[in-house]
Order: C-alpha cells, then structure tokens, then sequence
C-alpha cells in the first residue's frame, strides 16, 4: 500500500508541477523559476516518500561560478534528491528518452534542459556544443556520467561526452555522490523502501590545462573521487 500511495502521488505530483513547469516557461526565458518549481516537485516526492536528506559539502562550490556536475546514478529517486536538495541553478544533460515522456518532457525542456541523442554521433556532439555555450553564458550543468542506473550498486563505466564538454567549456568538475538512494527503490524493482540519503558534494577538479587528448586522464581522476566517496 506505501508504494501504490507513493506512485499515485508521483504520478499526480509530476503533472501538477510539470504543467507549471510548461506555463511559467513560457515567462521565464532564463529556466530560474522552473528550475526551482522543480526542486519543489523533487521535495514533494521525497515527503510524500518519507525520504531524509542529509547535504554535506556545499561549501565545496561557489554559487556564484559555473559548474559540470557529474553524479553516480542508483535509482529513480536520485533525481528527486538532486533536484530538492542540490540548492544551486544547474540544467540537466539527459538521454534524449527523458525529454519523450509527457508532460515530464516538455516540463524539462521548458526550464533549459539539454537533450542528449546518443543514438546520432552528429546530433550528440551538436548537443554538447549548445551545453558548452550554456555553460559559458553562466549556467551550470548536471550529467549521469555512466549513462544509466548502476544494477548492482557498482559504479559502472563512464561516458566520455561529458568530459569533452568540461574540457571545451573549461568548467571545473564537481564530483557528487549520492548514499542510500539504492536501497530506496534499485534499477528493476517497483517496491519502494524509505531510507535516509546522503547528498555528498565533492571539492571541483579543474579542467583548465586538460586537452581532448587528455580526457581519459581527467575521466579517470573524477571516477576514482565518486568511487573513494562511496567506499568512505
């Protein structure tokens, strides 16, 4: 009965705020309030789920300077905790499926969100161009960079757009490691289980001096951070 409740009020959470999203979009050029009618919508879920937050590290990163955010994924609620508790402006770098699903969809394109099509090598890289102009506009940027949900909890291996995008942007990379959203609701299970969740920010790593040639060594720096962070 707690994961029904939970679905329902998902279900019934995403369409109000996603509407509101869409409208408010539509006087909000920036993505500024949408994006913050988002973080509402994340909160929302993790109340009605009865998920703790705990954040630490937010001193690691100055509001005032552009990021790539780059995050282990575990699970469906690691959007909801990011979104509600990572209190900085940032858009999102998703799987082009994402921005597919109703009124989710346009809601995301409505507050900047970048679509990625991975299936399209061209359509892909004229995505990370548009995320590296928004980045040196001022915006920041948030990437799953192992591309799915973790199915065993390991961190799997790491897309490398997302590091061709910190090298052109010359943004730095901010390591953030969820704990706990796993155990919540794992890749290929529909149960629900409340469990409190750390959101851990990690210190920047630069960018500045890394090349395209150089990629995998700065890929390499960022892994090993996320997987030291979950083994701590």
């Amino acid at each position: 009965m707690q994961t029904v409740f939970i679905m329902s009020w998902i279900v019934l959470a995403t369409v109000f705020f996603g509407i509101m999203m869409i409208v408010v979009s539509f006087l909000s050029k920036s993505g500024r309030i949408p994006h913050k009618i988002a973080a509402l919508w994340g909160k929302s879920l993790l109340f009605a789920s009865g998920i703790h937050v705990r954040v630490k590290g937010m001193t690691n990163i100055s509001p005032d300077r552009s990021y790539i955010y780059m995050a282990n994924h575990q699970s469906h609620f690691d959007i909801p905790v990011i979104l509600g508790y990572l209190s900085v402006q940032f858009r999102w770098l998703a799987k082009s499926e994402l921005f597919r699903i109703p009124i989710f969809g346009q809601a995301m394109q409505g507050a900047g969100y970048i679509s990625i099509d991975r299936s399209d090598r061209k359509s892909a890289f004229e995505s990370l161009d548009r995320a590296a102009n928004t980045i040196r506009n001022g915006a920041s940027v948030l990437i799953f960079p192992e591309g799915t949900r973790s199915r065993d909890g390991r961190i799997g291996p790491f897309k490398k757009g997302g590091f061709v995008l910190a090298i052109d942007s010359e943004a730095p990379i901010v390591p953030v490691i969820l704990h706990g959203t796993r155990a919540i609701m794992p890749k290929g299970r529909l149960t629900i289980t409340p469990q409190d969740v750390l959101l851990e920010i990690c210190p920047p790593i630069e960018t500045a001096g890394h090349t395209r040639r150089t990629k995998n060594e700065l890929l390499e720096k960022v892994r090993q951070a996320i997987c030291k962070g979950i083994e701590t």
